[in-house]
């Protein structure tokens, strides 16, 4: 009897490991990846996007491109408190790697304290001629510091941007510590975010137009970690720092 258990048991955990991965890959083939296992990064994928403190949403960092990391296989995004401000890195594709929908994956741990915003996510590559919203945002994860538990995926159009009603919020564990899978299949129909496997937004428009869907061209990446801001803020523990979100692999997918 005990055997039995024993073998029901892992069997029970094998399915719930298979589950961090359930979002739906029939029909899809792996186009790229970053499993940052190199000792930089990417030149021909990535690159860094420089910015003044207030650049966008009031944010307080710098951005620079002195705040990453590669080792030990993962990218590391690294937020500090140093010569009276605060720095960090915002890495993006533009122009490198661009996508017009698919399913994406991310493996990720996010840096924990009150003031910490970090997200991985994408923008309209069209930005440049169209400006923002109509370029389009899919937000595949959001995180406040002051809200710890509490992962957010979000759509920004011009029918809905900045509180937008579009957006979903799941509730974890530990995710500073313990790797996530932030996911998003994205469709000509629809878009589908997942943490975990779990299915935390649904976005479908029923009638489909410029303001609503602007999703039917190529969109590039963003990871980042802002401080304070508008939705980070106004409060920051400078105690926290320096903080890290550490990037284990990031997957595309495209329909076969």
């Amino acid at each position: 009897m005990m055997k039995h258990f024993s073998i029901t048991l892992v069997f029970f955990f094998l399915l719930i490991a298979v589950n961090l991965n359930a979002q739906p890959r029939e029909g899809y083939k792996l186009v790229w990846e970053d499993e940052f296992d190199r000792p930089a990064l990417d030149s021909l994928s990535w690159s860094h996007e420089l910015a003044e403190p207030g650049w966008v949403n009031n944010e307080l960092q710098r951005y620079t491109n002195e705040n990453i990391e590669i080792s030990d296989g993962a990218l590391k995004i690294i937020s500090r408190r140093e010569n009276n401000e605060y720095t960090s890195a915002r890495l993006i594709t533009r122009d490198k790697r661009t996508f017009t929908y698919g399913l994406f994956e991310i493996k990720a741990k996010l840096p924990e304290g009150t003031g910490t915003w970090p997200a991985l996510w994408m923008l309209g590559q069209n930005i440049g001629k169209v400006g923002w919203p109509a370029c389009g945002e899919l937000d595949i994860m959001e995180h406040v510091g002051k809200h710890p538990d509490f992962i957010h995926s979000t759509v920004h159009n011009p029918s809905g941007y900045g509180a937008t009603p579009y957006t979903g919020i799941i509730q974890i564990e530990d995710p500073f510590n313990t790797y996530h899978i932030y996911s998003m299949e994205w469709t000509k129909d629809f878009v589908d975010f997942y943490t975990d496997g779990k299915l935390v937004y649904h976005y479908q428009p029923e009638i489909k137009n410029a303001d609503n869907w602007p999703f039917d061209k190529p969109c590039y990446f963003i990871f980042n970690i802002a401080i304070g801001g508008n939705w980070g803020g106004p409060v920051v523990d400078d105690k926290i720092f320096p903080v890290t979100m550490t990037v284990d692999w990031i997957r595309a997918f495209e329909k076969k």
